[in-house]
């Protein structure tokens, strides 16, 4: 059974940080993009970060570029998103994702990836 089990939301003032989790089973890990979009309410889903566990390369949104990093522990099958800076404009569910593509990761709305976790909840307040 696949699993992408998501972690570490909560509710955090601006300029906080965070760290979000996603433990992954039942699929092969090393062949996978694994990462995050968000969905605001009333908003479309956003590619927020993308890793791939291959070759360690990584997509970020400009949104979050120099306050996110992403980064995966591949004997923990495990991507982790350290999320600094925070603003009010990030809040928002986010999900874990997988799929072979980064690119598909950061383009929720436009193809859905081979697998979706649940979301956790992502709150900044001002």
């Amino acid at each position: 059974e696949v699993q992408l089990q998501a972690s570490g939301g909560g509710l955090v003032q601006a300029g906080g940080s965070l760290r979000l989790s996603c433990a992954a089973s039942g699929f092969a890990f090393g062949d996978y993009a694994i990462g995050w979009f968000r969905q605001a309410p009333g908003k479309e889903r956003e590619g927020v970060s993308c890793i791939t566990n291959r070759l360690r390369s990584t997509m970020y949104a400009d949104s979050v570029k120099g306050r996110f990093t992403i980064s995966s522990d591949n004997a923990k099958n495990t991507v982790y998103l350290q999320m600094n800076s925070l603003k009010p404009e990030d809040t928002a569910v986010y999900y874990c994702a997988a799929d072979p593509l980064c690119v598909v990761v950061m383009s929720p709305v436009l193809r859905q990836t081979d697998y979706t976790g649940q979301g956790t909840q992502v709150t900044v307040s001002s």
